[in-house]
């Protein structure tokens, strides 16, 4: 892997600045015992001090993922050379559940992108639109997943439920298990994992319809959709927790913004700023 040192780590010793980035202690355990750092080209160790703009390069295992490319195209919302934020349409799984598959959402980024390894931070439902991020290197998997587990990557969604007035910000605290009677549902559970979902705020569409801004502390699978139904609001278009006959769930990942870990800049993506 290699990267450019950005500016907040200037003067830092490269163990410092992994660390910051809370990669995991084997990983910096591995790059602490190499012998093949390189700095500007030159053999160095985790204890060399940097500089801004000087050229880093990690001697690291080549790790490839086992996704099927799928010959289709994927809209690519953003990209640089460590990550991606691409494009889920409705009704495609975010990754395959075995190797065979081959029309997933991951078996069409990996095709786009053309690379050996590209894996998703997150998950989206079958039925739910939007915004996902994707790691182009094992490392910057790593440091990700730190990242949404911290709450350092905010992930905004949109939803449409029925309502006559729009619905209060509040905090959803509520655990979320499996629904042992329907093996695709999930339900509020005491025995279930925390789920913590926030309404942000909410506005009327039109009469008896109101979109509502979500943020996630959690991602637990359906977490919003079985939130907001315990809530006595399923969103519109769920056949699973609602009462739709119909699949159109009115629910899309609307916007990604997290501080990039590598570049040290600001990435904020929306669905506002893409044309699908």
């Amino acid at each position: 892997m290699k990267f450019t040192v950005a500016e907040p780590f200037d003067q830092m010793r490269l163990r410092e600045i992994f660390k910051a980035l809370k990669l995991p202690k084997k990983d910096l355990h591995l790059l602490n015992m190499s012998k093949e750092i390189l700095v500007n080209d030159e053999m160095t160790t985790l204890n060399h001090i940097v500089k801004s703009g000087d050229e880093v390069v990690l001697p690291l295992p080549i790790e490839q993922s086992q996704y099927v490319p799928s010959y289709r195209h994927a809209h690519i919302a953003y990209e640089d050379d460590y990550l991606a934020v691409v494009y889920k349409p409705k009704g495609v799984k975010t990754h395959p559940n075995d190797l065979k598959e081959s029309n997933t959402l991951m078996n069409h980024v990996i095709y786009t992108l053309n690379v050996d390894y590209v894996e998703p931070i997150h998950r989206l439902d079958q039925e739910t639109v939007g915004l996902l991020i994707v790691a182009k290197h094992p490392i910057v998997k790593k440091i990700l997943d730190r990242m949404l587990e911290d709450n350092d990557i905010h992930r905004i969604y949109r939803a449409e439920v029925n309502s006559l007035l729009p619905l209060k910000p509040q905090t959803i605290d509520q655990p979320i298990g499996k629904d042992k009677f329907h093996p695709n549902k999930r339900r509020i559970s005491p025995t279930g994992q925390r789920a913590i979902t926030h309404i942000l705020d909410s506005k009327l569409l039109k009469e008896g319809v109101c979109e509502v801004h979500l943020k996630l502390d959690t991602g637990r699978t359906h977490q919003i959709r079985v939130h907001l139904a315990a809530l006595g609001y399923p969103v519109i278009g769920d056949p699973l927790y609602g009462h739709s006959k119909l699949r159109q769930l009115k629910l899309e990942s609307y916007q990604v913004r997290f501080k990039h870990p590598i570049l040290q800049r600001e990435i904020n993506v929306s669905l506002d700023d893409i044309k699908p």
